[in-house]
């Protein structure tokens, strides 16, 4: 086991040069399926990890900020797994997504270079070589973008340094700015700008926390910071900073502006891993650095959390429920699962907590699901538009079927895993407002449960427009698409219900955790 977290989080990193020659040289397959190699070994390392229980690697780093360290706990084992297993099964299923994505973009720079004589970028990509050298050429720069990408979510998770976690918190945001502006939708590269300014204003929000406790404490190192007593005035600001750097970071209410633009213009693939697990490491940070770090605060700000989360539940279940664009729905959709987080956070319970990082989990399986879904219906039937589709069910048995499972997953039936979560939020939820003797608790657990009414009605509406109905006219055709994209998300589809009715997968490591947690 030496080595196997450092192998983890860094040979996506160092081989992904390999991943770009390989598919400028051999091919989009011989690129595909390098990376979906490198990212299969890295997550059979983190689960082989997490099964030894605690566990952490030092390495000297400089004087400056201490030393370099990676930990693996009850609260990162569940982030990190997620995190490998969903971006490996992607690798995969963006073979024949990303082809067709090459081959449009291939197509409209032709017609654009023929159209007016050339100019720029348009003439480049179509005197440089055929389609199928395009295409390549294009399929190594994704793959090598896409592992650093899954590197740096990795990496924030595992870092036992303030400034490690701030390094890895940005290298994770460059890969993403580059795979929306380069293979997006619409105007991708404004909107893959807009995605920068947001998150790197966060990112830099959250450094003025982390600065302050680090100057206060005299390191940036967790253990030391953990040992020693913050003064209340820099500790309280230093949450509040955190809190809101964070809270970019989740698309929480207020902040969550720039989501719906970038899940609606990034490539189906890359939406698949920004919703799911990227934007939830948010959740993580606020585990680790307020709940953790910082109790005396996090005893205080609970409340606004807990609030925070509600108004984020409902603000987002509603905005879902008016969406056309299938894509726009599932993003304004994470923001209310995002809700459901910061709900669970706020409710100062050790379930509570820890249904908040199932959730966590079952949002990561659920919405990847959802989103391969508009995937193969975008490549399959040509739109994303949910009025333009209907009674694909019988067309696209394998589809439907896992669509349907993402969407109880979302909802919280059982036998998924979504059950797990949110009777555990709702629980922990409800305990705190009867110990507390709070009736603005109460409220918002009543208010909590109508926000899942919220989620049940924009999900089977969904479903029963996408999949059920009638068939149009130009969908008469459609197929099934092919495994590279059924395959994995049958292995998602399958994980979900495993999980659903044996939840002490995840729950035996994490409520030991909490308990810890909360018990300091």
């Amino acid at each position: 086991m030496e080595y196997a977290l450092l192998q983890a989080v860094f040979l996506p990193l160092l081989l992904s040069p390999v991943a770009y020659i390989l598919g400028k040289r051999a091919g989009v397959n011989v690129t595909t399926w390098f990376t979906f190699g490198v990212l299969a070994y890295c997550a059979v390392l983190v689960v082989m990890v997490a099964l030894e229980g605690t566990y952490e690697e030092r390495y000297p780093w400089t004087s400056l900020f201490g030393e370099f360290g990676l930990l693996m706990d009850g609260l990162a084992a569940p982030f990190a797994i997620m995190i490998y297993v969903i971006s490996a099964v992607l690798a995969l299923y963006s073979k024949p997504y990303m082809v067709h994505k090459f081959r449009e973009m291939y197509e409209e720079s032709r017609g654009r270079a023929g159209g007016s004589g050339g100019a720029g970028q348009s003439t480049e990509m179509v005197s440089s070589g055929g389609m199928d050298e395009y295409v390549n050429r294009q399929s190594g720069t994704y793959f090598a973008l896409f592992l650093v990408f899954a590197m740096g979510m990795l990496g924030t998770i595992l870092s036992t340094n303030l400034i490690e976690f701030y390094i890895f918190f940005e290298v994770m945001l460059i890969p993403a700015f580059f795979l929306v502006a380069f293979w997006g939708d619409g105007p991708r590269r404004k909107i893959a700008l807009m995605f920068f300014f947001w998150t790197h204003v966060g990112a830099v929000v959250l450094l003025l926390g982390f600065l302050s406790i680090g100057l206060s404490v005299g390191s940036f190192d967790f253990a030391d910071i953990q040992e020693s007593v913050i003064p209340p005035d820099i500790a309280f600001l230093a949450a509040v900073a955190i809190a809101i750097g964070l809270g970019v970071k989740l698309a929480a209410f207020m902040f969550h502006i720039w989501l719906p633009w970038v899940h609606g213009a990034a490539p189906t693939p890359i939406s698949a891993l920004l919703s799911p697990v990227m934007i939830g490491i948010g959740a993580y940070g606020i585990f680790r650095l307020i709940i953790e770090f910082l109790p005396l605060q996090y005893g205080e700000l609970a409340i606004w959390f807990h609030v925070w989360g509600l108004v984020t539940m409902i603000y987002g279940g509603a905005m879902a429920l008016m969406q056309d664009d299938l894509k726009r729905l599932l993003a304004y959709s994470s923001i209310s699962q995002m809700g459901y987080l910061l709900f669970g956070i706020g409710t100062y319970s050790t379930l509570g907590l820890a249904g908040a990082e199932m959730m966590y989990v079952t949002h990561a399986l659920g919405k990847g699901l959802l989103f391969m879904t508009a995937g193969v219906l975008i490549v399959q039937a040509g739109t994303r538009s949910i009025s333009k589709l209907g009674g694909l069910a019988g067309k696209m048995p394998i589809t439907a079927v896992c669509a349907v499972i993402g969407a109880l997953t979302i909802m919280g039936i059982p036998p998924t895993s979504g059950f797990m979560g949110e009777w555990i939020i709702f629980y922990g939820a409800l305990e705190t407002a009867i110990e507390e003797g709070s009736t603005l608790r109460m409220v918002t657990f009543g208010l909590g449960l109508v926000a899942t009414a919220l989620t049940m009605s924009y999900m089977l509406w969904m479903l029963k427009r996408v999949f059920f109905g009638k068939t149009p006219i130009g969908l008469a055709k459609v197929k099934e698409a092919s495994w590279y994209m059924t395959a994995p998300m049958m292995v998602l589809a399958g994980f979900t219900i495993v999980l659903g009715i044996y939840p002490d997968i995840f729950l035996e490591g994490i409520i030991p955790y909490m308990e810890g947690v909360l018990g300091a």
